[in-house]
């Protein structure tokens, strides 16, 4: 599984989401450019001391992100979708792809996605933030593929406490 964020507008936002990355172990792909200077002090404030811990691969552009992009299923999270991420069915190799806060993805990146989900919300709200969407869709696909088992104690290390 990883994240891909499609030229992000706001440092913060990354930085929270490379911090996400990090704790629960997921490569995060940065499809550039950015709205903001990649070490802007927005984004090290936001990402701490989860810098280091962070597997972040920057791609200058969305052709070159196409063209080296790991294999598995492209995700799209976006308001335009039908289908709602919580009735469907996530893979291990699956790419959740996140567009910019403040206009999404173009056309033609929304028609590479395999896939297009949405977040069900109250009628008349436009959007949930980028980062925290990210954390709610890439936690439920966490759960349905098994991937937070890998970080429960051991049966041994709660039977020591």
């Amino acid at each position: 599984m990883r994240l891909a964020l499609y030229q992000p507008d706001i440092a913060p936002n990354v930085g929270t989401m490379l911090r996400l990355g990090a704790c629960l172990g997921i490569p995060v792909d940065i499809i550039e450019p950015c709205g903001f200077p990649f070490g802007a002090r927005d984004l090290k404030r936001a990402v701490m001391d989860y810098a280091a811990a962070a597997d972040v691969t920057r791609h200058i552009s969305w052709q070159e992100y196409s063209t080296n992009r790991s294999s598995g299923r492209l995700i799209l999270l976006t308001t335009r979708a039908e289908a709602t991420y919580t009735d469907f069915m996530f893979e291990d190799s699956d790419i959740l792809l996140l567009g910019r806060e403040s206009a999404g993805v173009p056309e033609n990146v929304h028609q590479a996605a395999d896939h297009r989900l949405c977040i069900p919300m109250a009628p008349n709200m436009r959007s949930i933030n980028v980062a925290l969407s990210a954390a709610m869709v890439l936690g439920e696909a966490l759960r349905q593929t098994g991937h937070f088992s890998t970080f429960l104690p051991s049966v041994e290390t709660t039977e020591q406490l």
